[in-house]
């Protein structure tokens, strides 16, 4: 049956961007649970992409195998998707390079449309499960607002001041990422409707730390390598004077949400899921996150971020966004990781894989 969930021995899960920071983690987290799993990935002759996957065939029990497999080519993955009961599409070239904003916008399409075509091809494939993003959800709203999984990007158009519009997408980069988010979003649940064989259901993560599992997670653009920034006592360059609210979510809870879309009975197609803080506690404006970091790691000497003047912010911090991942808690069964054990992880990762020296 279409909605009927999957359980490991049902046949083996898909995982497309298997080496990415979530994709590695959710290839452990099915493994973990005993699935044979299919990692998708562009060059697995790359040890510094695939070893930390591979060796976790040591551990088990279930394993991983390797396929090579890219986006951009029709076809390419309909080999890994063959006799899977589920595929987790964590995979995306777009939106984390040098592309113009055109391209992130046409690429989401192109990605995905070969994607869905290799899922449609493999005829055993019962739920689809997409990495989108908070992007999808977050648009104009007053300081304090709670996005909830019923938000689009795109709502509350005076709110843009004319800027959503696809006119404005070879000029806008978060615009056209925002709207091919949300977009191919839809193209894939109208898609699994029309089909009738599976389901799809998106996971949309907002600020993702945690461990790493490998130094290639370290990625400069990363709100990982941000944390990392800070503990050698660097400023938080990516807004003005540091200041932000970070919304984080461990990146172990969103694999293991991933998982429990496929295997989880009462949800049907369409389904989507916020993965962001548990409860406020999770929700820290900068200058509370290195005062965390201070708390638990009290060895650093000096904990970088956000400006600061006579011990205090020194200016406002835009109050948003607000997001908890209730939905996925209370559908999904998810059970989460207290922020401390979070910060802790993420950091203690980094001097493990020597990319951090005490």
């Amino acid at each position: 049956m279409v909605n009927e969930p999957i359980k490991p021995g049902d046949g083996p899960i898909a995982i497309t961007g298997a080496s990415g920071y979530i994709g590695s983690w959710i290839v452990r987290d099915c493994i973990e649970q005993g699935y044979t799993v299919h990692a998708c990935v562009r060059d697995k002759s790359r040890p510094d992409k695939v070893d930390h996957l591979t060796s976790l065939n040591k551990s088990g029990p279930g394993q991983v195998i390797l396929f090579e497999a890219d986006l951009f080519k029709r076809g390419s993955y309909d080999s890994a998707f063959e006799t899977c009961s589920a595929v987790i599409h964590a995979g995306a070239t777009v939106g984390y390079n040098r592309e113009t904003p055109q391209e992130v916008y046409d690429g989401c399409f192109t990605e995905n449309d070969h994607v869905l075509e290799s899922v449609i091809e493999a005829t055993t494939i019962r739920r689809f499960v997409f990495t989108s993003s908070f992007a999808a959800v977050g648009h104009p709203r007053p300081e304090g607002y709670v996005f909830t999984e019923k938000d689009w990007c795109g709502d509350n158009l005076e709110g843009y001041k004319g800027n959503w519009s696809e006119t404005r997408i070879p000029e806008n980069r978060d615009i056209a990422y925002a709207m091919a988010k949300a977009n191919t979003e839809k193209m894939i649940y109208q898609a699994a409707s029309e089909n009738g064989s599976f389901n799809a259901m998106a996971i949309l993560p907002l600020h993702v730390i945690g461990p790493l599992m490998c130094e290639n997670h370290d990625q400069g653009w990363s709100w990982q390598n941000c944390m990392k920034q800070m503990a050698q006592g660097n400023p938080y360059k990516k807004t003005k004077g540091g200041r932000m609210l970070w919304n984080n979510v461990d990146v172990r809870d969103v694999a293991r949400a991933h998982r429990l879309c496929a295997e989880t009975s009462n949800i049907g197609n369409a389904s989507r899921y916020i993965l962001s803080a548990s409860d406020p506690s999770g929700e820290l404006f900068t200058w509370e996150l290195q005062q965390m970091m201070r708390q638990i790691f009290p060895d650093i000497q000096t904990i970088g971020g956000e400006e600061m003047s006579d011990g205090k912010p020194a200016k406002p911090t835009y109050n948003s966004p607000r997001s908890y991942c209730t939905l996925a808690r209370e559908e999904l069964g998810l059970q989460t990781y207290s922020i401390e054990d979070t910060v802790k992880a993420t950091i203690d990762s980094y001097y493990q894989l020597g990319l951090l020296v005490k």
